[in-house]
């Protein structure tokens, strides 16, 4: 049975406000840190060592960034694998969010490379390793990001009428579609995977040979919880009404999948017999605690359809995951990563600077898209 929906419009409205300025001002400081980076090396703005190469701009911007960019996929999930046709008003904004944040986290390891000028390196057959896990990640993830950008094309097709063509690349979206809930798959679960591969390292609490699965499920919860979040943020920001009858079952379905995965992730401690660890006082137990008390807090927020019809508790519970979701990278990859003696890491303002700039690119993309191009589902600017 089909479900009318109201077409998407452009949101109008000024483009210059206190939220773009600053967000201007922020890229403007990451592009002036990344040019005396691109001359003078990493060791000049960052403080990564022999013992910590992957440093807040690997781990955040690309591990973290990439997971919290998964809305895209978890909602094609549910629109096109599951069927679920009355999710469809959300799979353009959750598409926008996961174009800016997969297309930033690769331009995030264009930056990293120590030695940037051989990027081409990664993709030429006389250098190419097919038996690397790093080059599944990047192979799978330099394809997202083509397909989201061909999968997101209708939109500025639609924009500048240009209808005959959009019909055209409509007869064969299905097969990106198809790649944009493959390819998610393949390097979320490998990203995961490359945890295991740096062996002792990595604290018993996280590391397990099962992180492929830990990794991809929780991904997909992630994308669901950024859905809620920036659902609420632009309903907040652009008075709109919330879109409660979706964001409603959507979150219904998003803690089923977070019981999956934390029966998973418990199940694994405890068949690794190191549940034990996460009672003791140790700095490693403490973040452990962070991490799966942010899990589970949506279980107290929004657990009946009540709790669910609040868009607070909607925005909170989307907020929970978000964190928790960062925590288990930032744990396993950082946090309590041991390098062993005399290493030690903590960002430099520079490199906090340039993560800010990252996620401001995204704030401001999505902001002046939404205004000028058919995002959003149409609606009349509701009372503040």
């Amino acid at each position: 049975m089909s479900t009318h929906h109201p077409a998407p419009a452009p949101v109008g409205g000024k483009l210059l406000n206190r939220v773009t300025l600053v967000c201007g001002l922020l890229v403007a400081a990451m592009a002036a840190i990344l040019l005396v980076r691109m001359f003078k090396g990493l060791g000049y703005v960052t403080h990564l060592n022999d013992g910590y190469a992957w440093g807040l701009w690997v781990v955040v911007d690309v591990m973290v960034g990439s997971a919290l960019a998964c809305g895209g996929f978890s909602v094609a999930l549910l629109v096109y694998i599951f069927n679920r046709g009355r999710y469809h008003p959300l799979v353009r904004p959750a598409l926008l969010g996961s174009l800016f944040g997969y297309t930033l986290a690769g331009a995030g390891i264009f930056f990293d490379l120590g030695r940037w000028w051989n990027f081409w390196h990664i993709f030429w057959p006389g250098y190419v390793n097919p038996n690397s896990v790093m080059f599944e990640v990047a192979a799978c993830v330099t394809a997202y990001i083509l397909v989201m950008w061909i999968e997101f094309s209708p939109v500025a097709l639609e924009k500048f009428g240009l209808h005959v063509a959009k019909q055209k690349l409509e007869k064969f979206l299905f097969v990106f579609i198809a790649l944009g809930v493959l390819l998610p798959m393949m390097h979320q679960s490998s990203l995961g995977t490359m945890l295991v591969i740096m062996g002792s390292q990595v604290h018993p609490l996280w590391q397990t040979p099962l992180q492929g699965a830990v990794y991809l499920l929780s991904a997909i919860v992630l994308g669901w919880a950024v859905v809620l979040f920036e659902s609420c943020v632009a309903a907040a920001g652009y008075r709109r009404s919330i879109e409660v009858h979706l964001l409603d079952p959507l979150a219904k379905v998003m803690l089923g999948v977070l019981a999956l995965y934390l029966a998973l992730r418990v199940g694994d401690l405890m068949w690794r017999g190191v549940l034990g660890l996460a009672f003791e006082p140790t700095w490693a137990a403490m973040w452990f605690w962070f991490e799966n008390l942010a899990f589970l807090a949506p279980y107290a927020l929004i657990r009946t359809v009540q709790q669910r019809r609040n868009p607070a508790n909607l925005f909170l519970a989307g907020i929970c995951v978000m964190v928790g979701g960062s925590l288990i990278r930032l744990n396993g990859y950082l946090i309590t990563f041991n390098s062993g003696p005399g290493f030690h890491y903590f960002p430099a303002l520079t490199e906090i600077l340039v993560t800010a700039g990252f996620f401001a690119i995204e704030v401001l993309g999505y902001i002046v898209i939404t205004r000028r191009f058919p995002v959003l589902p149409r609606e009349e600017p509701a009372a503040a």
